[in-house]
């Protein structure tokens, strides 16, 4: 009976250092604000659907998240601007 359980211990074994061995599917990581009244209240870290942390807007890292994304949004008009100048 013991040999019996050392076989079942040593099978879970390779199966999970296999499963280690095998890098799963990486997917990006994405950031998405959580509004209430206009306002950031959080700021959801996900892995494609998986939800992985939330992150106070007010921290340090809060604030870079939004800093980024506050200056692409500032940047995209500023280019149709500019499109629509060239054009006339």
């Amino acid at each position: 009976m013991q040999e019996n359980e050392t076989a079942a211990v040593e099978s879970s074994a390779s199966e999970q250092s296999t499963e280690q061995a095998t890098p799963a599917p990486t997917e990006e990581i994405t950031y998405h604000a959580v509004e209430k009244d206009g306002q950031v209240t959080a700021i959801w870290e996900m892995r494609g659907r998986k939800h992985l942390r939330t992150i106070d807007p007010r921290s340090r890292q809060g604030l870079e998240i939004l800093r980024l994304y506050t200056a692409d949004q500032q940047d995209e008009p500023s280019a149709q601007q500019s499109d629509e100048a060239a054009s006339a």
